[in-house]
């Protein structure tokens, strides 16, 4: 498979197409090789228009849905941002080329060395993997300027609203009611103000951000 001629498909079709305007961003999606952190049995279905399932409660968000996230979340050269859940690093190394640094959180060990050697790979020099609690995120490295939280969740993520500088951003997909949306959170002060950007596809909730279950009577 030509992966280069099928970046630069993703881009022209999944990408502009959907009001991505940033030629930064288009840039990184059109370089940076998605199919590298799939594992190898998918890695001919990553420029598909679908969530591609790859580990236990994780998925890669199509590249409309994703491409909308990061677009969402205004990624700024000056920024020091936090990848809350790198999975293999693909939304680290993206975010690499369009900030300052990149602190990546990921929980499971296995991903977490997996994106270290994928972002090595590809001689990202401004990002590094820590392994630790996503959902606690890198109080430690903060206060971040961007949060991005690369996947759905059904929470409000106040530890990791907490990390944000004032006038940070976080960007996540939040699911309510069956139905997905990309969502930026701003600070102001103690204030944290929630905008819907547009509707997502993706379905899977990332571990350690699904809501509790409750019983209905």
């Amino acid at each position: 498979m030509d992966f280069k001629t099928a970046r630069r498909r993703m881009v022209d079709s999944q990408v502009r197409t959907n009001d991505v305007t940033d030629l930064r961003l288009q840039t990184a999606l059109e370089t940076i090789p998605r199919e590298m952190f799939l594992p190898s049995a998918l890695r001919e279905q990553a420029y598909v228009e679908r969530e591609l399932p790859y580990a236990p409660g994780r998925s890669m968000l199509t590249a409309r849905d994703f491409a909308k996230l990061v677009a969402a979340a205004d990624p700024r050269p000056g920024d020091l941002c936090l990848d809350a859940v790198a999975g293999t690093g693909y939304s680290t190394a993206v975010l690499a080329g369009l900030v300052d640094m990149v602190v990546a959180v990921e929980s499971d060990e296995a991903l977490a060395a997996a994106a270290q050697e994928n972002i090595t790979k590809l001689d990202v020099a401004n990002a590094a993997v820590i392994t630790g609690d996503s959902a606690k995120g890198a109080p430690g490295q903060g206060p971040f300027d961007l949060i991005l939280i690369d996947g759905v969740i059904e929470i409000r993520p106040d530890t990791l609203l907490a990390q944000l500088k004032d006038r940070g951003r976080l960007a996540t997909i939040e699911r309510r009611g069956g139905v997905s949306r990309g969502v930026v959170y701003r600070r102001s002060g103690d204030a944290f103000a929630a905008t819907e950007k547009f509707d997502a596809m993706a379905k899977t909730v990332l571990p350690g951000f699904a809501a509790a279950k409750s019983f209905v009577f």
